[in-house]
């Protein structure tokens, strides 16, 4: 179960900070109408990837792993994905709110 909870929280810590980038690339195009669609799906998959995360230290404290909780690594890990979505998201908000079509 651990395994599938970090391979999710990975996996939706990198969709998350992907659509940024992909909103961020197309500045190019003229038809900027998904930006905030794609926006939204880039925090939701941050906060399921943080979700999952304290699914796993819920699992560790039943499990009496509380050596594994100690270890700060996960809290800077989440704190970093939280950081760097945020402000990815908060760019492509700067760069997009005068450029909408309507």
């Amino acid at each position: 179960m651990e395994t599938w909870l970090n391979l999710g929280s990975l996996v939706l810590g990198l969709v998350a900070w992907t659509l940024p980038v992909v909103n961020l690339m197309r500045d190019k195009n003229s038809s900027h109408k998904n930006w905030s669609t794609l926006s939204i799906v880039s925090i939701s998959a941050c906060a399921i990837a943080l979700y999952f995360q304290i699914i796993y230290s819920h699992y560790l404290v039943q499990n009496k792993a509380l050596s594994n909780i100690l270890e700060e690594s996960w809290i800077i890990i989440s704190s970093v994905l939280l950081i760097v979505t945020l402000l990815l998201n908060l760019l492509t908000m700067i760069v997009y709110r005068n450029k909408t079509v309507k």
